[in-house]
């Protein structure tokens, strides 16, 4: 095929910041001023006029330069790789990732190495599914069972997932596997929005944005709490006034709380009919969120966008602590291992709904929950994927709503890829924009 003989030639990198923290976009309990930001990077090939991969994880401003560094720790091990045999077998650059001896300290399997490592693992996949020519969802639903499950990494999840019942999970789903394909072609696929409920927002603003919202034909709206119980009661009354009691309104402490607070906490939201209560205690805490689930049913418990890894997603699957799994595509080691994550939901009958918002969360999350429908659990009920309207215009295959609901991706690849305009406005601290803000800012004031 061309290019076959290709090599990657280089991995650039990108510390990408926006100012988000100036109109409080994004604020909530535990992250009150934060400047949306992506650590990124580019697989570059001597492909002539072939394609780059391009992948990146997210942050909220100032740590962004560490997490860059920590993609640039990986180059190393990605030049001189062969094009076509790292984008049919992702998974062995995965595993040579995470099994670096030394870099494997840092971990392992959590943290900023492992982010780092998703970054570079998802621009593989960038690259895979724009070589084929396919958006990266259908590349996925496509995919033989048999290859899929030979990329997943089953250490630690055996007494819960084993390969065989993986195999069996994604054959069966080929079943209806076309018809599905045609109904997201045509309908798209279930969204929420958190937009109206930061918690920096005024009621004013979050019942105008609320009533927007169903306009624009979402089903569920999301709040943020956990900094003040009053203020908390004030905005959730505010809110279900401006939704009415059909539609859904979950709310997310941010990871704010110790379980008994949790559990009181969300008591006293009840009245309003909260859909489910996101991060109510620490990630980390399997135990603790098994504890609030059963105090505060009929309540659902979520979590995941802070969960570090798979062995911690099946841990929260075993303990029955949670009721809705939120997982995040630039959280955890990249698309091989929320394959994994996936996986499991389905095995264990918990429906998926992913955290997104960010910068490029929204991109690149739509394209797992999309395979998951079409090719693994075949349903779309209690499942919505997250959506906050910020920064979509600097991607160059940005996500599309319509009536509520993400339209398919079309265009081969991850939607990774930003303009490369805004790349050069936004890299902090030399782009465009922050060489002049920084400029005019005395020192010590800038909150980036």
């Amino acid at each position: 095929m061309p290019g076959a003989s290709a090599r990657i030639t280089a991995v650039d990198t990108y510390d990408i910041r926006f100012p988000t923290s100036r109109e409080l976009d994004g604020s909530d309990a535990m992250n009150p001023d934060p400047d949306y930001s992506a650590a990124y990077l580019v697989l570059r090939t001597d492909a002539e006029d072939g394609p780059e991969g391009h992948g990146f994880t997210f942050t909220i401003g100032r740590g962004n330069d560490v997490q860059v560094a920590a993609i640039d720790a990986l180059r190393d091990h990605v030049i001189g790789q062969s094009v076509s045999e790292l984008c049919a077998d992702p998974g062995s650059l995965s595993r040579e990732l995470i099994g670096d001896s030394q870099l494997r300290w840092l971990g392992p399997e959590k943290g900023v190495m492992h982010m780092a490592i998703g970054a570079v693992v998802n621009a593989v996949w960038d690259l895979a599914a724009k070589r084929a020519g396919l958006p990266l969802w259908r590349f996925l639903a496509e995919a033989e069972p048999e290859w899929l499950v030979s990329q997943i990494d089953f250490r630690y999840l055996t007494d819960a997932l084993t390969p065989a019942e993986a195999l069996e999970l994604l054959t069966r789903a080929r079943t209806g596997r076309a018809e599905r394909t045609d109904t997201l072609l045509e309908r798209g696929y279930p969204a929420y929005t958190t937009s109206p409920g930061w918690l920096g927002y005024s009621d004013q603003k979050l019942t105008r944005l609320a009533k927007e919202a169903l306009a624009d034909g979402f089903t569920q709206i999301k709040l943020k709490v956990g900094a003040n119980l009053d203020d908390d009661i004030r905005r959730c009354r505010a809110a279900r006034a401006a939704i009415g009691p059909d539609v859904r309104m979950a709310i997310d402490a941010n990871q704010r709380w110790d379980v008994a607070e949790a559990i009181a906490w969300t008591r006293a939201l009840a009245e309003f009919d909260p859909y489910w209560i996101e991060e109510p205690t620490s990630p980390d805490d399997v135990l603790g969120h098994a504890a609030i689930r059963q105090a505060v049913a009929p309540v659902k418990v979520a979590t995941g966008e802070h969960v570090q890894n798979r062995i911690v997603f099946k841990q929260l699957l075993q303990a029955g602590a949670i009721d809705v799994l939120q997982l995040d595509a630039a959280r955890v080691g990249g698309v091989n291992e929320n394959l994994a994550i996936l996986l499991l939901a389905a095995k264990f009958d918990i429906p998926v709904c992913p955290h997104a918002g960010g910068v490029g969360l929204c991109e690149l999350v739509q394209h797992l929950s999309m395979f998951d429908y079409v090719a693994l659990s075949g349903t779309t009920e209690d499942r919505v994927v997250e959506y906050v309207d910020h920064l979509h215009d600097h991607f160059l295959e940005p996500t599309v709503i319509q009536e509520g609901h993400y339209r398919a991706p079309l265009a081969p690849g991850f939607s990774a890829q930003m303009h490369q305009a805004s790349i050069d406005t936004y890299t902090y601290p030399h782009g465009t924009f922050w060489a002049a803000d920084l400029a005019t800012i005395t020192p010590g004031t800038v909150n980036a």
